[in-house]
């Protein structure tokens, strides 16, 4: 009789198995900048698509805000063995961004203990599109947790996984070393490559954007460009009722 396991047990090096070390990080003082900024703004100037699921939120203070270079890891379902060992590869102020399968996660990957040595080392936060546990023992860390949610099962410890690899997160492809932004208002994700660019067009709209919102607080506006975007759709505007037969002007006259 064979008693062996079958090889679709092994755990293969390389692809789905495989740990870097180290990757390039922005300067600090660029970083930084960052924080000047609110979560949705940067959105803007990234054309709305570098959002992550809304559904990933803020399991600790609702005050807590992240900014900071991302470790990223890809769990085995149900698995948090790559998320023990990143405690050993994130350095300093790095954001470790876990891939726990989102909604189909069942398991946490994540606790009070691993959130306890995460603080010892350094570490800004998480960020797990998944669930976490034990928030009672993670509340008082002042370690900031951004998840899908909380559950009472635990995770296995086996692997496979990968660190510092690209991974998914919240519907948005996450590199080691990109920046992510995160507080109450949601999570935002930039592209290392493109982190001084998306600065400046930042830096640049700032002073407009302070005085149009100290305008607006005053109530000194007006949605004259509203009508204009109107008109130049051709849309119909009805005077009253539109279930009467007259249509007394269109947004041609709007104006």
């Amino acid at each position: 009789m064979i008693s062996q396991r079958p090889k679709s047990a092994d755990l293969y090096p390389g692809p789905g198995f495989r740990v870097r070390m180290d990757f390039p990080r922005l300067d600090a003082a660029l970083l930084k900048r960052f924080q000047e900024y609110e979560v949705p703004e940067i959105s803007d100037v990234l054309n709305r698509l570098y959002a992550l699921d809304a559904a990933i939120i803020c399991q600790t203070n609702k005050r807590h805000r992240l900014c900071g270079p991302v470790c990223t890891v890809h769990v085995f379902p149900g698995d948090n063995l790559m998320v023990h060992k990143a405690l050993d590869v994130a350095k300093p102020n790095d954001i470790v961004v876990v891939d726990a399968h989102g909604v189909r996660g069942m398991n946490a990957v994540l606790g009070d203990i691993i959130c306890t040595k995460a603080k010892h080392r350094g570490i800004a936060g998480f960020i797990v599109d998944g669930l976490v546990r034990d928030m009672p023992g993670i509340e008082h860390l002042d370690l900031p947790v951004f998840a899908r949610g909380t559950t009472p099962v635990g995770p296995l410890h086996r692997g496979p996984g990968e660190i510092n690899y690209p991974i998914s997160c919240g519907g948005i492809v996450v590199n080691p070393g990109d920046v992510v932004v995160a507080d109450i208002s949601g999570i935002v994700l930039i592209p290392r490559e493109s982190a001084e660019d998306i600065l400046q067009r930042l830096d640049g709209q700032k002073a407009h954007q302070e005085t149009y919102l100290a305008a607006v607080r005053k109530g000194e506006f007006s949605n004259a460009w509203v009508d204009e975007l109107l008109r130049q759709q051709e849309c119909p505007v009805y005077e009253g009722d539109v279930d009467t037969d007259k249509v007394l002007r269109s947004s041609n006259d709007a104006q």
